[in-house]
């Protein structure tokens, strides 16, 4: 379906982006932000691949390996979004501590 590879795409770019950005800082608590990010991104991508398998492929093999995938995807954005909420306001307090 064009409607999940548009989104497999989008959420692939966005991943190298934050991993792009995750290399290039220098500051500790920034770098696990970016990770966070990046790997809710990558959850993105997991959970539309394995949704687009499903919907795809009607054979048994092919619904398992999607509903692994899905639930793998699922399971990478909501460690990813638990780090990000942590990590944000640390984030707020070093940027306001090396700012002032």
């Amino acid at each position: 379906m064009p409607f999940f590879v548009f989104f497999i795409v989008i959420s692939a770019i966005f991943y190298l982006y934050y991993k792009v950005k995750y290399v290039r800082t220098k500051r500790a608590v920034e770098k696990e932000y970016f990770s966070a990010k990046s790997s809710m991104c990558l959850g993105l991508f997991i959970m539309f691949f394995g949704t687009n398998l499903l919907l795809l492929n009607r054979d048994a093999l092919s619904s398992g390996i999607g509903i692994i995938f899905i639930l793998t995807g699922i399971g990478s954005m909501w460690a990813g979004y638990k780090a990000y909420k942590h990590y944000l306001p640390l984030l707020a307090k070093e940027n306001k501590r090396e700012n002032a």
